[in-house]
């Protein structure tokens, strides 16, 4: 690996529908079997020493999607915070939590939250929103998401390229990878790899 390793990573989980439809399940299906490639994932980041990770949950677009799919992506996410404080975290929710479609399990966590004893910064997207979260510049002068550091390195899953709304100010300067595999098919060489990667690049911060 090269000398230079990522402080804050960011991780578009997408595919979910697409590995459904391939296993010959309903599209709602796939978000449920996102949820142990993201703990993995987590665990990981904490053994190389990354010192935060946000998880692109759902966005405001989104919750446009048939009910039967937003329910299943709004109970995964709860699931997953669930599943994210019992492993030792700084933990922050961010997102549009005045909105029906923001899950009110997850109020709690809309402040940073240290979870099992604290550890590795972890926010989460959850009703996320790029104009919404900038839309709160005009009232303070920062964003909701002012919590969150500038981000190193962004990887999606699932072939796909593009942002997709993810942090617009965070991701200003970030490298981005893709990994064609689909989120729930994740393996830690996925991770592994783009870390390498990552090493390989010039990181001038536009200097």
């Amino acid at each position: 690996m090269g000398r230079q390793k990522p402080e804050h990573i960011g991780i578009i989980p997408d595919g979910n529908r697409r590995w459904a439809k391939a296993k010959g399940l309903n599209k709602q299906d796939g978000y449920a079997y996102g949820l142990a490639p993201g703990l993995q994932l987590l665990r990981l980041a904490k053994e190389q020493g990354v010192k935060e990770i946000t998880y692109y949950g759902f966005t405001v677009d989104n919750c446009k999607r048939p009910p039967e799919q937003f329910r299943a992506f709004q109970r995964a996410c709860v699931e997953a915070v669930n599943m994210l404080t019992c492993e030792g975290a700084e933990l922050l929710v961010i997102g549009d939590s005045s909105s029906k479609c923001f899950p009110g399990e997850l109020n709690p966590y809309t402040e940073r939250t240290s979870v099992h004893g604290g550890g590795i910064r972890v926010n989460f997207l959850v009703n996320y929103g790029w104009k919404w979260d900038l839309s709160h510049i005009r009232q303070d002068g920062q964003p909701y998401s002012k919590d969150i550091s500038r981000i190193d390195l962004i990887i999606r899953w699932g072939g796909m390229r593009r942002l997709s709304g993810f942090l617009p100010i965070q991701s200003v300067y970030s490298d981005f990878y893709v990994v064609d595999r689909l989120w729930p098919d994740y393996t830690d060489a996925d991770f592994l790899d783009a870390l390498k990667w990552y090493g390989r690049q010039d990181v001038t911060l536009g200097g």
